[in-house]
């Protein structure tokens, strides 16, 4: 196990290397940058040239490719992220400042994708082809198919139509200051973002709720006279729930992509907004380092979830 772990920490450097690289390099092919984006919107100017080369200068964004990209991973290689040209703030502070609304938002939505999924998987597998397991998984594909941003749309319609309640998107309230306003703001996303992640892990569960039913294991146990929720329950699922750990990485990095659109839509200053403001103003210093962020923190989970799979099955055995 510890060769594996070793193995897979190389790997992972290896992945976010590679990240590191490609968002590099595809930040630098954008078709202007931040000098540009900044000095065309002051009319004061009337030389921009000279203004925009001065402010690349200072910016350090005059220099080679080459020599930018040496200077980029001699700051990771010290744990530099870079520093905003906006706000000459550090990736670190500025990350900091907004994951308070991202980790609500974020906790919420797992909350709602496997508080979900995980009984709507259980119940459709064990009412195989009846009516409710139609339903339920007619449900599950409309999950899976639907973008999250069309989910929280319909949404938001049916909550205003109806006048269930009033969102506070200008204030930005949060859990800790005004828990109510904070609720219902982060509702609708949370909401969306679960039914996303959760659909999948819906159908994934019943087909592996299915197999493991038909498994002698579990014959013998009902000859034994247990009862089928304790078959269900104590048996079936502990075994199926294999697989759903498996995922569960890949559901994170989906969550987080879905996050950046639905922080936009309702205005959460969170990261994945921060994200897009980032990129739009190529402000490209905090946009590379949360992206290394994100991508650090699913890689580590993805360690993590197949570490537990051979803790919660033994006859896994890694080498």
């Amino acid at each position: 196990m510890t060769n594996y772990i070793g193995r897979r920490l190389i790997l992972n450097f290896v992945v976010l290397l590679f990240v590191a690289s490609l968002v590099f390099f595809a930040t630098r092919a954008l078709p202007s940058d931040f000098a540009e984006k900044r000095l065309a919107t002051s009319l004061e100017i009337t030389d921009q040239t000279a203004a925009v080369q001065q402010a690349r200068k200072e910016l350090g964004l005059d220099k080679p490719l080459w020599q930018q990209y040496v200077i980029f991973l001699g700051d990771l290689a010290t744990g530099d992220l870079g520093r905003s040209y906006e706000t000459h703030r550090s990736t670190w502070q500025e990350v900091s400042r907004r994951l308070g609304p991202t980790l609500q938002l974020s906790v919420a939505t797992m909350l709602i994708a496997y508080s979900m999924s995980i009984p709507i998987g259980v119940l459709s597998a064990v009412k195989q082809n009846q009516w409710l397991d139609y339903v339920l998984r007619g449900f599950a594909v409309l999950g899976v198919a639907m973008p999250q941003f069309v989910t929280a749309l319909f949404l938001s319609l049916l909550v205003v139509k109806l006048s269930l309640f009033e969102i506070d998107v200008v204030g930005r309230p949060n859990l800790w200051t005004d828990p109510e306003a904070a609720v219902k703001l982060y509702a609708i996303p949370a909401l969306a973002g679960g039914i996303a992640g959760g659909a999948g892990v819906m159908r994934i569960l019943r087909s592996q709720m299915l197999e493991v039913m038909r498994q002698d294991y579990i014959r013998t146990a009902r000859s034994k006279g247990l009862r089928d929720r304790n078959v269900w329950l104590h048996h079936a699922l502990k075994n199926a729930m294999l697989p759903v750990l498996t995922v569960f990485g890949f559901t994170l990095g989906g969550l987080i992509s879905g996050q950046i659109i639905l922080e936009n839509m309702f205005n959460i200053d969170g990261v994945g907004r921060f994200l897009f403001t980032s990129l739009n103003t190529r402000d490209f210093p905090p946009f590379q380092g949360t992206v290394l962020i994100i991508a650090t923190v699913v890689v580590t989970v993805n360690l993590a979830v197949d570490v537990m799979y051979a803790w919660l099955d033994p006859r896994i055995r890694y080498t």
